[in-house]
């Protein structure tokens, strides 16, 4: 797949990572530990130089592993000798990128095993990653409650405390329209059910683009749902590869690896719709512990085109390509993944992918108008069948 790369690949570019932008700026005399490697581990950053295209990644024979993992440790002592020998301005002028580049290796941490996974659905072997037993299935999930919100304007964004992106601010106002979000994840019984009731064979369902896109690729389920013997009208009818290998299908548990047409056309068939990422954030502020799986579970994707917030301004040099070139096509996923590294997501997190992709650890939670509230049953399968 042309979006993933091999495990060796995400070592050294990280790598690169901190030996282009902080070595190579910050200690005078810094030689590279082989030049030549900059354009096979540079992932797009036009002003730092030409690049190996990146679905030929996994063609990288070389540098070996063993060649990528010296590099790392040369690269690492490099970094801890600056750390402990920078004075003041050095510090001063240094610190921001490097902070930068430990939260840049976090997100490769989660695309290691999103990329992983990806690979080993290809194998007829359907090798796990972790052979350790999944453990039990969740227990059965109580109805979702509907949870008011908006009516008025709010500040949404980063609030400039702690570390944040430079696509989460600036903070600004933004006018929330009276709705209602629901208070937990969309789990794979009740998309179980879509599927049952015909959703992937019904076009009013679906976005123009996300129609074609089924088409296309044939999608009948999630990525990564094997359905058994019978139909898979249910979630007894399907196994789900995971990282733990084949497993039976968790009908309580979020359900996973959906593209955001897939969560669009859910979210029509259960009469709702996906929320905004500024309903999302105000609820998740609003409600706390009302609003369950927020985090840790699986991106949720929202109706928010990826776009620049009001005010936004890229970071200075190379790291102005970080975010900011990448503000159109794409949708804004909120929250955090099995996946995602403990302590990097926040509220105010921006995730972002095309509205195709369904390797990452990607599901939904629904919104709904406040008018709509008295007409829709909740948000199971069903209510707009």
């Amino acid at each position: 797949m042309p979006d993933a790369s091999p495990t060796k690949w995400h070592l050294a570019h990280t790598t690169w990572f901190f030996e282009t932008l902080v070595l190579q700026v910050h200690v005078p005399g810094y030689r590279p530990v082989d030049a030549r490697w900059a354009p096979l581990f540079n992932s797009y950053y036009e002003s730092l130089g030409p690049r190996h295209p990146r679905p030929q990644r996994g063609l990288l024979s070389r540098p070996s592993l063993d060649q990528v993992l010296a590099y790392r440790r040369q690269v690492d002592d490099a970094l801890q000798r600056f750390i402990a020998e920078a004075g003041d301005a050095v510090w001063r002028a240094a610190a921001a990128t490097l902070e930068l580049g430990l939260h840049h290796e976090q997100q490769h941490q989660e695309l290691l095993l999103t990329d992983i996974l990806h690979a080993f659905s290809l194998n007829p072997l359907r090798p796990a990653v972790s052979p350790l037993p999944a453990g039990p299935r969740s227990a059965p999930a109580p109805a979702p409650r509907w949870l008011a919100l908006g009516g008025h304007a709010e500040q949404v964004g980063h609030g400039g405390q702690g570390f944040g992106f430079d696509n989460e601010g600036p903070r600004h106002t933004q006018w929330l329209a009276r709705c209602e979000l629901a208070s937990r994840l969309v789990n794979c019984a009740e998309y179980a059910e879509f599927i049952g009731d015909g959703g992937y064979r019904r076009p009013q369902l679906w976005l123009s683009d996300g129609w074609a896109e089924l088409q296309r690729l044939g999608w009948q389920a999630p990525a990564y749902w094997l359905a058994r013997a019978d139909d898979g009208s249910d979630a007894d009818g399907f196994e789900q590869f995971t990282l733990h290998g084949v497993q039976p299908l968790d009908p309580a548990a979020p359900v996973c690896h959906l593209s955001g047409y897939e969560a669009a056309a859910y979210a029509a068939w259960a009469g709702a719709r996906l929320p905004t990422e500024f309903e999302w954030e105000f609820g998740a502020e609003q409600h706390g512990h009302a609003l369950q799986q927020l985090q840790g579970e699986v991106w949720q994707w929202t109706a928010s085109a990826y776009a620049p917030y009001p005010g936004f301004r890229p970071l200075p040099g190379p790291a102005a390509e970080y975010n900011g070139k990448f503000m159109v096509n794409q949708l804004v996923l909120r929250g955090s993944s099995l996946a995602t590294p403990p302590g990097h997501a926040r509220l105010s997190y921006r995730n972002f992918f095309p509205p195709a992709a369904r390797w990452q650890f990607s599901g939904l939670r629904l919104a709904r108008d406040a008018a709509n509230a008295t007409t829709n049953t909740g948000p199971t399968g069903g209510s707009g069948s």
